[in-house]
């Protein structure tokens, strides 16, 4: 679940429930690595992601001062990943990482905000290995350097179910200039970022490796799916575009049918979108030339992590200011006065879509 908000204030916790004899993390060979308190934990593995803010307190604190700048509100948003939900179990925990703050962050961009930092909270089914925990947090600290944020508190535990990483993550903008979803109006061009289907795709290809050869992929196309499925690309150069262009927004998680849906219903409008102009990968086209089936997994699939954006004046204008910021974007539709959500095939025929996208409740049952 996502909620974004803008708190002039505000102060979070950085305690750890975990008990100490539980935080004893065992190295490959089964023998314990000299971690033997919550607070070794916290200081060998997350204080330095940190980076010496002073609001951070170095994590031993109870709580953690987040600056705003003058002239900003602070938007907040949390996404939590889990295993066997979000990715598997056994991914590289570098990836897994990547992934848990860059779906957050996702989601700060869309709504035209700058990254600040972020809260963790963790919880362990078991107490992890030295070499897991410094993947983990390598990838952590490669994406908040991407990201342009800092790890200011947050959570562990250990408990009897999957992994869970629990992000809530805070960015900062201009005092009434938030892009809501429900900014749009009729005859606004709906555009999206980048390409889609390749998350939902390289997701079928770690459930089946065998479909790389039906689908005649590359060694190149295969990995790029695959890529694009564990460590998605929020589009952080596109931010300030967005500030000056869009008047709604949100990122592509759920999929493109069941995101566009949410959009228009809270616009109180309705959207006309064309397949022929949905932008795709090689790497998919390959794919969907020797399955044309594929089309609803890439309409639906969901975890793409781009950008939805209805853009209202000259298309022209944000097509040049996104090419400047080497972001693509290509339109795909527009808004509707109607309330109703239309996709139409290359000849304008009505595309029937089966499975609308992901769903929190009905697909987790």
């Amino acid at each position: 679940m996502r909620s974004e908000s803008c708190p002039r204030n505000i102060g979070l916790g950085t305690r750890s429930r975990m008990q100490v004899q539980s935080i004893r993390v065992m190295s490959p060979n089964g023998g314990h690595v000299g971690i033997n308190s919550e607070s070794d934990f916290i200081q060998n593995y997350l204080a330095p992601l940190t980076r010496g803010e002073p609001g951070t307190f170095g994590l031993l604190d109870d709580a953690a001062i987040i600056p705003v700048p003058d002239g900003h509100e602070l938007v907040v948003t949390t996404d939590a990943v889990a295993a066997g939900v979000h990715f598997f179990a056994d991914d590289n925990a570098s990836d897994i990482a990547w992934k848990a703050l860059a779906v957050n962050v996702s989601d700060l961009i869309a709504k035209g905000a700058k990254p600040l930092c972020y809260q963790m909270a963790l919880a362990f089914e078991e107490t992890p290995s030295d070499d897991w925990m410094r993947d983990f947090a390598k990838g952590l600290g490669t994406a908040q350097t991407a990201f342009g944020m800092y790890l200011s508190g947050g959570d562990t535990d250990v408990r009897n179910a999957p992994l869970s990483i629990t992000i809530t993550a805070f960015g900062c903008v201009p005092k009434h200039r938030i892009i809501r979803r429900g900014g749009a109006k009729a005859n606004d061009v709906v555009y999206v970022t980048g390409t889609i289907g390749d998350s939902a795709l390289g997701l079928m290809l770690r459930q089946d490796p065998g479909l790389a050869e039906r689908w005649r992929l590359t060694s190149d196309q295969r990995q790029h799916l695959l890529s694009r499925y564990v460590r998605p690309d929020p589009r952080i150069a596109l931010r300030r575009v967005l500030l000056d262009h869009a008047s709604a927004a949100m990122d592509l998680s759920d999929g493109l049918v069941q995101d566009l849906s949410k959009l228009a219903a809270a616009s109180g409008s309705g959207a006309t979108i064309e397949t022929s102009r949905i932008p795709l990968s090689v790497a998919a086209r390959a794919a969907l030339s020797t399955g044309p089936d594929l089309m609803p997994r890439i309409l639906t699939g969901g975890d793409d992590y781009e950008l939805l954006i209805a853009v209202r004046g000259s298309s022209q204008d944000f097509e040049d200011a996104a090419k400047q910021a080497n972001v693509e974007v290509s339109p795909i539709g527009h808004i509707t006065e109607n309330r109703k959500i239309r996709i139409l095939d290359a000849i304008g025929e009505t595309v029937a879509i089966n499975s609308g996208g992901w769903d929190h409740f009905r697909n987790s049952q």
